[in-house]
């Protein structure tokens, strides 16, 4: 069951100039990614099972900002994100392509809220019946923290294809399939060596397709 109440949650996001720059900026960010990868040739497939080590199964923390897009048989969405990610906590917001508040989604230890434009908040116990019933499509966040980083989850069993140089190229888990459609990387120069990072993940479940685009990522 989902419940809702009211809360003025919005406010801090329209009045942070610092949010509204990293919107204008987003194009630039984009054109900043360096080399594209392009995978499209299975080398190997490898089956993973859960994680025992609750410790080993947290995903590390991070931000990012990028575009979305979202199609099913119901509903059509795209928009720009801001998502930022900790062992903690998850607080990730939907903005239409003119920076407009569609939805914020914060995931605690005890449960979710999504809070719309008009600053009514609802709450339930997890992510995807939230948005399910709110949205009209199901947002995989516990999944997605992983997926979006490039690996697995350890929380249930998955099925990895990788690429001749171990990239991967899918994630099959929990009725999801994930495909990597590009990659980007960025010279490291603290440590000399290069970062590779998701640039493009595409989700697809039943009728759903969730396209991810990666403009700007920053470890936290």
């Amino acid at each position: 069951m989902v419940c809702y109440f009211f809360f003025g949650t919005f406010s801090r996001y329209l009045g942070n100039g610092r949010w509204w720059l990293h919107l204008i900026c987003l194009p630039m960010l984009a054109g900043c990614a360096g080399l594209t990868i392009q995978t499209d040739q299975v080398s190997r497939t490898v089956i993973f099972e859960p994680a025992t080590d609750r410790v080993a199964a947290m995903a590390d923390g991070f931000e990012l900002l990028g575009r979305v897009a979202v199609r099913n048989e119901q509903q059509r969405f795209s928009g720009n994100v801001h998502w930022q990610h900790t062992s903690i906590e998850d607080t990730l917001m939907l903005l239409s392509p003119l920076g407009q508040a569609v939805a914020e989604i914060v995931r605690k230890r005890g449960g979710v809220t999504l809070t719309t434009s008009k600053q009514e908040t609802f709450y339930a116990d997890n992510v995807e019946d939230l948005t399910a019933a709110l949205l009209g499509w199901r947002l995989p966040l516990n999944g997605l923290r992983y997926w979006v980083q490039g690996m697995h989850s350890p929380l249930s069993r998955a099925t990895v294809d990788f690429d001749s140089e171990d990239r991967i190229i899918a994630i099959r888990q929990d009725g999801w399939e994930i495909i990597y459609r590009q990659y980007y990387q960025n010279e490291d120069e603290s440590f000399n060596r290069q970062t590779v990072r998701p640039r493009i993940v595409e989700l697809q479940i039943e009728d759903l397709t969730i396209r991810l685009v990666v403009d700007n990522w920053t470890e936290i």
